[in-house]
Protein backbone atom coordinates (compact mmCIF):
# COMPACT_ATOMS: atom_id res chain seq x y z
CA UNK A 1 0.00 0.00 0.00
CA UNK A 2 1.30 3.47 -0.83
CA UNK A 3 0.48 6.78 0.81
CA UNK A 4 1.57 10.34 0.06
CA UNK A 5 4.02 10.22 2.97
CA UNK A 6 5.25 6.70 2.29
CA UNK A 7 5.24 6.16 -1.48
CA UNK A 8 5.51 2.68 -2.87
CA UNK A 9 9.13 1.58 -3.30
CA UNK A 10 9.55 -0.16 -6.66
CA UNK A 11 10.36 -3.83 -6.49
CA UNK A 12 13.92 -5.00 -7.00
CA UNK A 13 15.13 -1.41 -6.82
CA UNK A 14 18.64 -2.27 -5.63
CA UNK A 15 18.99 -4.87 -8.38
CA UNK A 16 17.64 -2.43 -10.99
CA UNK A 17 20.07 0.30 -9.93
CA UNK A 18 22.94 -2.20 -10.04
CA UNK A 19 21.95 -3.27 -13.56
CA UNK A 20 21.73 0.34 -14.80
CA UNK A 21 24.88 1.45 -12.95
CA UNK A 22 23.90 5.15 -13.15
CA UNK A 23 26.69 7.74 -13.08
CA UNK A 24 26.83 11.51 -13.07
CA UNK A 25 25.99 12.86 -16.50
CA UNK A 26 24.19 9.74 -17.71
CA UNK A 27 20.94 10.19 -19.63
CA UNK A 28 18.42 7.52 -18.61
CA UNK A 29 14.81 6.85 -19.58
CA UNK A 30 12.38 5.80 -16.87
CA UNK A 31 9.76 4.40 -19.22
CA UNK A 32 7.19 3.90 -16.44
CA UNK A 33 7.37 6.83 -14.02
CA UNK A 34 4.57 5.73 -11.67
CA UNK A 35 5.29 7.04 -8.18
CA UNK A 36 8.85 7.95 -9.22
CA UNK A 37 10.84 5.51 -7.12
CA UNK A 38 13.31 4.50 -9.84
CA UNK A 39 13.55 8.08 -11.09
CA UNK A 40 14.42 9.36 -7.63
CA UNK A 41 17.31 6.91 -7.25
CA UNK A 42 18.64 7.68 -10.72
CA UNK A 43 18.54 11.42 -10.07
CA UNK A 44 20.30 10.96 -6.74
CA UNK A 45 23.08 9.16 -8.61
CA UNK A 46 23.60 12.25 -10.78
CA UNK A 47 21.80 11.08 -13.92
CA UNK A 48 19.41 13.12 -16.04
CA UNK A 49 16.09 11.32 -16.40
CA UNK A 50 13.47 11.50 -19.12
CA UNK A 51 10.38 9.95 -17.50
CA UNK A 52 7.40 8.63 -19.46
CA UNK A 53 3.91 7.78 -18.24
CA UNK A 54 0.60 7.68 -20.06
CA UNK A 55 -1.30 8.10 -16.77
CA UNK A 56 -1.98 11.84 -16.30
CA UNK A 57 -2.20 11.32 -12.53
CA UNK A 58 1.43 10.12 -12.40
CA UNK A 59 2.67 13.12 -14.37
CA UNK A 60 0.58 15.56 -12.30
CA UNK A 61 1.82 14.09 -9.01
CA UNK A 62 5.39 15.05 -9.94
CA UNK A 63 4.55 18.40 -11.50
CA UNK A 64 2.52 19.42 -8.45
CA UNK A 65 5.30 18.61 -5.99
CA UNK A 66 8.29 20.75 -7.05
CA UNK A 67 9.77 20.59 -3.56
CA UNK A 68 10.33 16.86 -3.96
CA UNK A 69 11.45 17.19 -7.57
CA UNK A 70 13.78 20.23 -7.78
CA UNK A 71 15.44 18.68 -10.82
CA UNK A 72 12.44 19.83 -12.88
CA UNK A 73 13.63 23.42 -12.51
CA UNK A 74 17.40 22.94 -12.61
CA UNK A 75 19.32 24.57 -15.46
CA UNK A 76 19.32 22.53 -17.60
CA UNK A 77 16.53 20.40 -16.11
CA UNK A 78 17.66 16.96 -14.95
CA UNK A 79 14.10 15.63 -14.91
CA UNK A 80 12.00 15.90 -18.06
CA UNK A 81 8.45 14.53 -18.08
CA UNK A 82 6.76 12.99 -21.10
CA UNK A 83 2.98 12.49 -20.82
CA UNK A 84 2.90 9.75 -23.41
CA UNK A 85 3.11 5.99 -23.87
CA UNK A 86 6.48 4.30 -23.49
CA UNK A 87 6.04 2.84 -26.98
CA UNK A 88 6.60 6.46 -28.10
CA UNK A 89 10.03 6.87 -26.52
CA UNK A 90 11.80 7.44 -29.84
CA UNK A 91 9.35 10.20 -30.81
CA UNK A 92 9.41 11.74 -27.32
CA UNK A 93 13.19 11.90 -27.18
CA UNK A 94 13.32 13.10 -30.77
CA UNK A 95 11.10 16.05 -29.85
CA UNK A 96 13.71 16.89 -27.19
CA UNK A 97 16.56 16.64 -29.72
CA UNK A 98 17.92 13.38 -28.29
CA UNK A 99 18.66 10.22 -30.27
CA UNK A 100 20.80 8.16 -27.85
CA UNK A 101 20.64 7.40 -24.13
CA UNK A 102 22.73 5.55 -21.54
CA UNK A 103 19.97 3.50 -19.96
CA UNK A 104 16.32 2.45 -20.08
CA UNK A 105 14.29 1.03 -17.21
CA UNK A 106 10.75 -0.34 -17.49
CA UNK A 107 8.43 -1.57 -14.73
CA UNK A 108 5.72 -3.30 -16.75
CA UNK A 109 2.03 -3.45 -15.87
CA UNK A 110 -0.20 -1.69 -13.38
CA UNK A 111 1.42 0.43 -10.67
CA UNK A 112 0.83 0.15 -6.95
CA UNK A 113 -0.54 3.70 -7.05
CA UNK A 114 -3.18 2.63 -9.57
CA UNK A 115 -4.07 -0.55 -7.67
CA UNK A 116 -4.60 1.38 -4.45
CA UNK A 117 -7.14 3.79 -5.99
CA UNK A 118 -10.52 2.03 -6.08
CA UNK A 119 -11.89 4.66 -8.45
CA UNK A 120 -9.43 3.53 -11.15
CA UNK A 121 -11.03 0.07 -11.26
CA UNK A 122 -7.86 -2.01 -11.51
CA UNK A 123 -8.49 -4.20 -8.44
CA UNK A 124 -11.46 -5.76 -6.67
CA UNK A 125 -10.27 -5.45 -3.07
CA UNK A 126 -12.46 -2.34 -2.81
CA UNK A 127 -15.47 -1.93 -5.08
CA UNK A 128 -15.07 0.75 -7.74
CA UNK A 129 -16.08 1.59 -11.31
CA UNK A 130 -15.04 -0.99 -13.90
CA UNK A 131 -12.46 1.18 -15.66
CA UNK A 132 -8.82 -0.09 -15.81
CA UNK A 133 -7.63 2.57 -18.31
CA UNK A 134 -4.06 3.64 -17.65
CA UNK A 135 -4.38 6.75 -19.82
CA UNK A 136 -7.91 7.46 -18.55
CA UNK A 137 -9.31 7.65 -22.08
CA UNK A 138 -10.54 5.26 -24.75
CA UNK A 139 -12.17 1.85 -24.25
CA UNK A 140 -12.86 1.03 -20.60
CA UNK A 141 -13.18 -2.40 -19.02
CA UNK A 142 -16.92 -1.77 -18.64
CA UNK A 143 -17.18 -0.96 -22.35
CA UNK A 144 -15.44 -4.22 -23.19
CA UNK A 145 -17.37 -6.62 -20.94
CA UNK A 146 -20.72 -5.02 -21.80
CA UNK A 147 -20.27 -4.60 -25.57
CA UNK A 148 -17.88 -7.29 -26.84
CA UNK A 149 -19.31 -10.53 -28.14
CA UNK A 150 -18.91 -13.76 -26.23
CA UNK A 151 -16.20 -15.17 -28.51
CA UNK A 152 -14.03 -12.06 -28.18
CA UNK A 153 -14.34 -12.08 -24.40
CA UNK A 154 -13.37 -15.76 -24.34
CA UNK A 155 -10.31 -15.06 -26.53
CA UNK A 156 -9.12 -12.26 -24.26
CA UNK A 157 -9.57 -14.34 -21.10
CA UNK A 158 -7.69 -17.27 -22.62
CA UNK A 159 -4.83 -15.40 -24.28
CA UNK A 160 -4.13 -12.76 -21.65
CA UNK A 161 -5.36 -14.46 -18.48
CA UNK A 162 -4.48 -18.03 -19.45
CA UNK A 163 -7.97 -18.92 -18.23
CA UNK A 164 -8.70 -22.54 -19.19
CA UNK A 165 -12.44 -22.14 -18.64
CA UNK A 166 -12.66 -19.01 -20.75
CA UNK A 167 -15.73 -20.06 -22.73
CA UNK A 168 -17.78 -20.85 -19.64
CA UNK A 169 -16.70 -17.61 -18.04
CA UNK A 170 -17.45 -15.54 -21.16
CA UNK A 171 -20.98 -16.99 -21.27
CA UNK A 172 -21.49 -16.04 -17.62
CA UNK A 173 -20.25 -12.49 -18.21
CA UNK A 174 -22.56 -11.97 -21.19
CA UNK A 175 -25.53 -13.41 -19.25
CA UNK A 176 -24.90 -11.06 -16.31
CA UNK A 177 -24.64 -7.84 -18.33
CA UNK A 178 -24.66 -4.95 -17.67
CA UNK A 179 -21.70 -4.95 -15.28
CA UNK A 180 -20.76 -1.60 -13.76
CA UNK A 181 -18.27 -2.20 -10.93
CA UNK A 182 -15.23 -4.28 -10.11
CA UNK A 183 -17.34 -6.09 -7.52
CA UNK A 184 -19.93 -6.99 -10.16
CA UNK A 185 -17.31 -8.61 -12.36
CA UNK A 186 -15.54 -10.40 -9.50
CA UNK A 187 -18.81 -11.92 -8.29
CA UNK A 188 -19.66 -13.24 -11.76
CA UNK A 189 -16.22 -14.83 -12.12
CA UNK A 190 -16.32 -16.48 -8.72
CA UNK A 191 -19.81 -17.87 -9.23
CA UNK A 192 -19.03 -19.19 -12.71
CA UNK A 193 -15.85 -20.94 -11.59
CA UNK A 194 -17.08 -22.12 -8.20
CA UNK A 195 -14.82 -20.07 -5.95
CA UNK A 196 -15.70 -19.03 -2.39
CA UNK A 197 -13.64 -16.01 -1.22
CA UNK A 198 -14.52 -16.82 2.39
CA UNK A 199 -12.39 -19.96 2.26
CA UNK A 200 -9.03 -19.31 3.88
CA UNK A 201 -6.01 -21.45 4.62
CA UNK A 202 -2.63 -22.48 3.25
CA UNK A 203 -4.27 -24.71 0.63
CA UNK A 204 -6.86 -22.15 -0.50
CA UNK A 205 -6.84 -21.67 -4.29
CA UNK A 206 -6.08 -18.29 -5.77
CA UNK A 207 -9.04 -16.09 -6.53
CA UNK A 208 -9.85 -16.71 -10.25
CA UNK A 209 -10.89 -13.07 -10.59
CA UNK A 210 -7.16 -12.24 -10.58
CA UNK A 211 -6.74 -13.88 -14.01
CA UNK A 212 -9.84 -12.19 -15.41
CA UNK A 213 -8.84 -8.72 -14.22
CA UNK A 214 -5.32 -9.21 -15.60
CA UNK A 215 -6.65 -10.30 -19.00
CA UNK A 216 -9.13 -7.45 -19.38
CA UNK A 217 -6.60 -4.86 -18.19
CA UNK A 218 -4.00 -6.09 -20.69
CA UNK A 219 -6.55 -5.96 -23.50
CA UNK A 220 -8.00 -2.53 -22.65
CA UNK A 221 -4.53 -0.97 -22.48
CA UNK A 222 -2.91 -2.91 -25.33
CA UNK A 223 -0.11 -3.76 -22.92
CA UNK A 224 1.65 -6.53 -24.83
CA UNK A 225 1.77 -4.54 -28.07
CA UNK A 226 3.09 -1.60 -26.05
CA UNK A 227 5.82 -3.82 -24.57
CA UNK A 228 6.88 -5.04 -28.03
CA UNK A 229 7.18 -1.47 -29.26
CA UNK A 230 9.02 -0.30 -26.14
CA UNK A 231 11.62 -3.06 -26.40
CA UNK A 232 12.27 -2.16 -30.02
CA UNK A 233 12.49 1.53 -29.07
CA UNK A 234 15.06 0.71 -26.40
CA UNK A 235 17.19 -1.13 -28.93
CA UNK A 236 17.09 1.94 -31.19
CA UNK A 237 17.82 4.48 -28.44
CA UNK A 238 20.55 2.85 -26.36
CA UNK A 239 24.10 3.83 -27.24
CA UNK A 240 26.98 1.34 -27.13
CA UNK A 241 27.42 0.28 -23.50
CA UNK A 242 23.89 1.45 -22.61
CA UNK A 243 21.95 -0.67 -20.14
CA UNK A 244 18.40 -2.03 -20.34
CA UNK A 245 16.53 -3.22 -17.24
CA UNK A 246 12.96 -4.58 -17.44
CA UNK A 247 10.83 -5.68 -14.48
CA UNK A 248 7.79 -7.83 -15.31
CA UNK A 249 5.02 -9.23 -13.12
CA UNK A 250 3.52 -12.15 -14.99
CA UNK A 251 4.60 -14.88 -17.39
CA UNK A 252 3.23 -13.32 -20.58
CA UNK A 253 5.35 -10.20 -20.11
CA UNK A 254 8.42 -12.12 -18.95
CA UNK A 255 8.31 -14.49 -21.92
CA UNK A 256 8.27 -11.52 -24.29
CA UNK A 257 11.26 -9.88 -22.62
CA UNK A 258 13.18 -13.15 -22.38
CA UNK A 259 12.61 -13.93 -26.04
CA UNK A 260 13.47 -10.40 -27.14
CA UNK A 261 16.81 -10.49 -25.30
CA UNK A 262 17.54 -14.03 -26.47
CA UNK A 263 16.96 -13.08 -30.11
CA UNK A 264 18.79 -9.75 -29.76
CA UNK A 265 21.90 -11.39 -28.30
CA UNK A 266 22.09 -14.38 -30.64
CA UNK A 267 24.81 -12.94 -32.92
CA UNK A 268 22.62 -13.05 -35.98
CA UNK A 269 21.20 -16.53 -35.39
CA UNK A 270 17.58 -15.43 -35.77
CA UNK A 271 14.93 -17.66 -34.20
CA UNK A 272 12.17 -16.15 -36.32
CA UNK A 273 11.51 -17.28 -39.89
CA UNK A 274 10.12 -13.77 -40.47
CA UNK A 275 13.35 -11.98 -39.48
CA UNK A 276 16.20 -13.10 -41.75
CA UNK A 277 19.63 -11.80 -40.79
CA UNK A 278 23.01 -12.00 -42.43
CA UNK A 279 25.28 -14.76 -41.19
CA UNK A 280 27.51 -13.64 -38.35
CA UNK A 281 25.70 -10.29 -38.07
CA UNK A 282 26.62 -8.59 -34.79
CA UNK A 283 24.06 -8.86 -32.01
CA UNK A 284 22.69 -5.62 -30.52
CA UNK A 285 22.76 -6.87 -26.89
CA UNK A 286 25.22 -8.75 -24.70
CA UNK A 287 25.65 -9.63 -21.03
CA UNK A 288 22.03 -10.74 -20.81
CA UNK A 289 21.11 -11.60 -17.24
CA UNK A 290 19.07 -14.53 -16.06
CA UNK A 291 15.80 -13.67 -14.37
CA UNK A 292 16.32 -12.05 -10.96
CA UNK A 293 13.59 -12.52 -8.33
CA UNK A 294 12.98 -10.68 -5.04
CA UNK A 295 14.68 -12.03 -1.93
CA UNK A 296 12.98 -13.02 1.30
CA UNK A 297 13.60 -9.62 2.92
CA UNK A 298 11.83 -7.78 0.10
CA UNK A 299 8.96 -10.25 0.00
CA UNK A 300 8.37 -9.71 3.71
CA UNK A 301 8.16 -5.94 3.28
CA UNK A 302 6.27 -5.96 -0.01
CA UNK A 303 4.25 -9.12 -0.80
CA UNK A 304 3.22 -7.61 -4.15
CA UNK A 305 6.77 -8.17 -5.37
CA UNK A 306 6.39 -11.97 -5.25
CA UNK A 307 5.75 -12.31 -9.01
CA UNK A 308 8.38 -9.79 -10.16
CA UNK A 309 11.26 -10.76 -12.46
CA UNK A 310 14.12 -8.50 -13.59
CA UNK A 311 16.00 -9.08 -16.84
CA UNK A 312 18.80 -6.82 -18.05
CA UNK A 313 21.33 -6.51 -20.85
CA UNK A 314 24.02 -4.21 -22.28
CA UNK A 315 23.86 -2.62 -25.74
CA UNK A 316 26.61 -3.35 -28.25
CA UNK A 317 27.65 -1.16 -31.18
CA UNK A 318 25.56 -3.19 -33.65
CA UNK A 319 22.91 -1.44 -35.72
CA UNK A 320 19.31 -1.94 -34.57
CA UNK A 321 17.51 -4.84 -36.20
CA UNK A 322 14.51 -4.34 -38.46
CA UNK A 323 11.68 -3.34 -36.06
CA UNK A 324 8.97 -4.07 -38.64
CA UNK A 325 8.84 -7.84 -38.31
CA UNK A 326 5.27 -9.13 -38.64
CA UNK A 327 5.96 -11.52 -35.75
CA UNK A 328 6.30 -9.55 -32.47
CA UNK A 329 8.87 -10.67 -29.94
CA UNK A 330 7.33 -13.30 -27.70
CA UNK A 331 4.13 -13.49 -29.74
CA UNK A 332 1.95 -16.25 -28.35
CA UNK A 333 0.78 -17.29 -31.81
CA UNK A 334 -2.73 -18.34 -32.75
CA UNK A 335 -4.33 -20.53 -30.10
CA UNK A 336 -7.64 -22.31 -29.92
CA UNK A 337 -9.98 -20.77 -27.37
CA UNK A 338 -10.67 -23.12 -24.49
Amino acid sequence: MSTPDQPHIPVLIEEVVAALNPRGGDLIIDATLGAGGYTRRLLDAGATVHAFDRDPDAIAAVQNNPGKWPELASNPPRLVLHARRFSEMVEGLGDAGIDKVDGVVMDIGVSSMQLDQAERGFAFGADGPLDMRMSQDGLSAADFVNEADEAQIADVLYLYGEERQSRRLARAIVAARPLATTGDLARVVRKALGYNPAYKGSNAPKDPAIRTFQAIRIHVNGELDELDAALEASEALLREGGRLAVVTFHSLEDRKVKRFLRDASSAGQSTSRYLPQAANAPAPFEKVSKGVRPGEAELEVNPRSRSATLRSAVRTDASPRNPNSPEPYGAPGRRKVA
